[in-house]
């Protein structure tokens, strides 16, 4: 899919990725890569006890997964220009290792920027497990090329 530029998006557009199951090693690795080595993530005998009988994962590794699937949808591969925030992200409902996982990504506002240039587009991210339960969800605002800037760039290199 060629990526997709301002003009191509529409409020109320979504997508859905590819869905992919949370394993051990991806905790494991998310606590090596952090620091977070907290039992609730890697002790399951002492977890058992705990508020969810089990381990859970990592709640940013979540949101790193989201933006994995958002990568893997290929919608912005050429024309992002940059994150600009992560607002109201929430976490409902714990991700256990053996979940399967894919996001949701829904278009809530487009706004152009004031050069015309790129495209400031609100994204409503939903990280969704295999019981099409809604187990995160926020909003990642990003910085998206518009067909100006390209023809822009185009006339300045030619």
């Amino acid at each position: 899919m060629n990526s997709l530029f301002f003009e191509d998006l529409e409020v109320d557009q979504s997508w859905i990725s590819r869905a992919r199951t949370v394993t051990e090693a991806d905790v494991v690795g998310f606590a090596g890569l952090s620091g977070d080595f907290n039992p609730i993530h890697l002790d399951a005998e002492s977890t058992k006890e705990g508020p969810f009988g089990e381990r859970i994962a990592h709640g940013v590794l979540g949101i790193a997964m989201a933006t994995g699937f958002l990568d893997a949808l290929g919608l912005f591969a050429t024309t992002m220009a940059a994150m600009l925030s992560i607002d109201d992200w929430q976490f409902r409902v714990p991700i256990r290792i053996g979940d399967t996982l894919r996001l949701r990504m829904t278009i809530e506002a487009l706004r152009l920027t004031s050069k015309g240039e790129n495209g400031v587009v609100r994204r409503r991210l939903e990280l969704i497990n295999q019981e099409d339960v809604v187990v995160q969800h926020g909003v990642i605002t990003v910085l998206i090329r518009s067909r100006t800037s390209r023809d822009v760039r185009t006339r300045k290199d030619g």
